[in-house]
């Protein structure tokens, strides 16, 4: 695993999942098993956001994913993001927030990223977050995600 790529989609459907499945489709993820890590990101990583996940292998793989997602009823907006810091040697951590404001959520972010920071004894000398909102349909329900996708997917099956 060398690269992290950041994308995010934002989406409305007849139900929760299916606008939640919609997004994931947005951002080109909709067709893996997600597996949901806490937060570090490993200093080899190489971070890219890319907005719509190129082909990350075949469908029904596992996919490693930070995850940030919203799911609201008909007529709430939406809004989700994650945001990162790295230290000196590239390792890092991300903090995911979600919420019906994009300002919101980017707040929490920030705070969530200097909570994590005073609890390790790195130098951080970078950070960024990628935040996403989804206007609302008063007829279906509207989700927000972005997600992390940590290289590339695995078989889920062996």
């Amino acid at each position: 695993m060398s690269v992290i790529r950041l994308a995010w989609g934002r989406a409305t459907g007849p139900t929760p999942t299916a606008s939640y499945d919609a997004a994931l489709a947005a951002a080109n993820v909709h067709n893996f098993n997600l597996i949901t890590v806490s937060s570090v990101i490993p200093a080899e990583a190489h971070l890219e956001a890319v907005g719509t996940a190129p082909d990350l292998g075949d469908v029904g793989d596992s996919l490693t994913v930070v995850q940030a997602r919203a799911t609201r009823d008909p007529g709430d907006p939406a809004a989700a993001g994650i945001g990162w810091a790295r230290s000196e040697s590239g390792k890092g951590l991300f903090y995911e927030s979600s919420g019906e404001d994009a300002a919101a959520v980017r707040d929490r972010i920030e705070q969530g990223l200097d909570a994590g920071k005073e609890l390790r004894d790195w130098t951080f000398v970078e950070g960024d977050s990628v935040v996403v909102d989804a206007e609302p349909d008063p007829d279906a329900y509207t989700t927000a995600v972005v997600v992390a996708a940590y290289g590339e997917s695995r078989p889920i099956l062996r």
